[in-house]
Formats: C-alpha cells, sequence, structure tokens
C-alpha cells in the first residue's frame, strides 16, 4: 500500500502511542506459515535474510533496507525466501490516538524503503535489550528508543524518495566511474550509497540495462583500450592498472568483449 510520508510523520508527532511489545525472531530457511496479526499494529525490522509478507492479501518483500508495517488482527501469510534464515525484530504499540484523520494506523498496512542504516541496527539492538528489564527506567527507555528509531526511519524514507533512481544512478556510476580500479562488490556499492543490493540492481537495469558488476567491467574494459593505445605500458600492468590482478583472466575477458586479444588490439592500432 502507498502512504504519504508527511501525513505519516505527521501524524505520529502529534499522537500518544506507548511500545506494547519488542520481539526478535528467527525463522529456519524455506518456513512458511499463516496467523492472524497481534491486537496491536507494528513493524517489521528485517537484521538478516528475505521473506515474503502477504498482509490481507498484499504482497511485501521484508529484507534489509525494506521496514514494513502491519496493522492489527490482518490474515497474515509469510515464507522465508532462499537458504537463509530470516531474523527480524517486530515492535507492536498502541496508539491512542493517531492525529490525522486520512489515516488509520490499527487498519493499514504499508512499507517504508529506508537504505541500509546502522544507525538503525544499533538503536534496534539496545531497545530489544533495554525492553528485556522489569523496572521503570527501562520502560522509560523503550518509549525514548522507539521514538529514536521512528525518527531514523522517517528520515531514511524521505531520503530515498528525494533521491530517486536517476539521482542515484548518477551518484553510484560517478563513484565506479572514480574507483574502477579498486576491487568492489554490490554489497559494498549498496551499503556505501545507502540502499539494498535489490534496488542498486533495479536502478542499473532500468538505466544501463544491466548490473552494477558488468557496468564496472564495462567502464574498465573501455578505458583499457585508451590505455592500449596511449601506453607503453604491458598487458599486466595496463590489465592491473584498471584493476584486473590476473593478465590471463584480463585478456579472456577482453577478447570476449572484442573478439581480439589485448596484444591484437594493440597492433591493429599501431
Amino acid at each position: 500500500m502507498e502512504i504519504e510520508l508527511n501525513k505519516l510523520v505527521e501524524g505520529f508527532a502529534n499522537s500518544d502511542f506507548k511500545v506494547q511489545g519488542v520481539y526478535y525472531n528467527k525463522v529456519e530457511p524455506r518456513k512458511s506459515g499463516f496467523q492472524k496479526t497481534a491486537s496491536f499494529p507494528g513493524f517489521i525490522f528485517p537484521i538478516k535474510g528475505q521473506a515474503k509478507y502477504h498482509f490481507n492479501g498484499t504482497p511485501y518483500t521484508a529484507e534489509l533496507g525494506n521496514i514494513i508495517h502491519g496493522g492489527a488482527n490482518m490474515n497474515l501469510d509469510k515464507q522465508v525466501l532462499g537458504d537463509n534464515s530470516w531474523e527480524f525484530i517486530s515492535i507492536l504499540y498502541n496508539i491512542n490516538s493517531f492525529e490525522n484523520g486520512d489515516l488509520n494506523l490499527q487498519d493499514i498496512h504499508f512499507e517504508l524503503k529506508i537504505g541500509q542504516n546502522p544507525k538503525l541496527i544499533n538503536l534496534l539492538s539496545r531497545l530489544q535489550n533495554i525492553s528485556k528489564e522489569d523496572y521503570a527506567m527501562s520502560k522509560f527507555q523503550t518509549e525514548n528508543i522507539f521514538r529514536s528509531i521512528l525518527e531514523e526511519i522517517f528520515i531514511s524514507a524521505k531520503d530515498q524518495q528525494k533521491y530517486g533512481t536517476q539521482a542515484l544512478f548518477t551518484r553510484v556510476s560517478y563513484y565506479i566511474q572514480n574507483n574502477y580500479m579498486n576491487t568492489m562488490t554490490v554489497k559494498e556499492l549498496a551499503e556505501k550509497h545507502g540502499v539494498s543490493e535489490n534496488h542498486l540492481f533495479y536502478v542499473f537495469n532500468k538505466h544501463v540495462n544491466m548490473g552494477p558488476i558488468e557496468y564496472i567491467k564495462e567502464y574498465r574494459l573501455n578505458h583499457v583500450k585508451n590505455l592500449l593505445i596511449t601506453s607503453d605500458a604491458s598487458i599486466a600492468e595496463v590489465a592491473e592498472s584498471v584493476g584486473y590482478l590476473d593478465p590471463l583472466y584480463f585478456s579472456r575477458i577482453f577478447k570476449g568483449k572484442f573478439g581480439v586479444s589485448p596484444s591484437m588490439f594493440r597492433k591493429i592500432q599501431e
């Protein structure tokens, strides 16, 4: 379900709400099940792995960078995806009055795309530990940390909306063009730019019809062509300068891309 972020933020800012429970869960790979949600609304914060959730039939993919909200007493189908266990923290809350007549959090489900956020992970860990304690101060701290968590996810979600796919592609591709000679993975690129790996794949496929790693390969090989023409460096030195430490592997992918070996390409250009 699409939700207007400003209305959600405004409603929480002007409402009285209280944490009802904080739960850490770990589910084995490929497990599935059906249940009714609790009598309170709540947020699902992914920690590790992926799962597919259906709230009253509407599908969501729960994974790092994607926070899901579920309403109270809803039909919930869920299935762990992939070969890894699914770990998450759920926070149930009671809201006495939500001062935005357009929204009733008891009855709605939605997702917020926030990207990678290490600060949020730390806040969730603190909340989980403090919520186990049974004294007045821990209850006070629980409420404060939950508010900090909400603030963090709202800020991150707003940033994700502000920087659309074109802006994200521009930022990541610019970074690649200035660091192509270094080893980099999709995971590292995603974490550095505050998005999920899946979202980064989506953005690159949308704008250049290839994944991030293929884009890096294309940029390196096109840069290599210029070096082979303008430089007297050996093939191995050229390969290493663009991030390929194995000259045989480099020669193989160069020939696969351009139809001739690097040495033959250099000869043709002489």
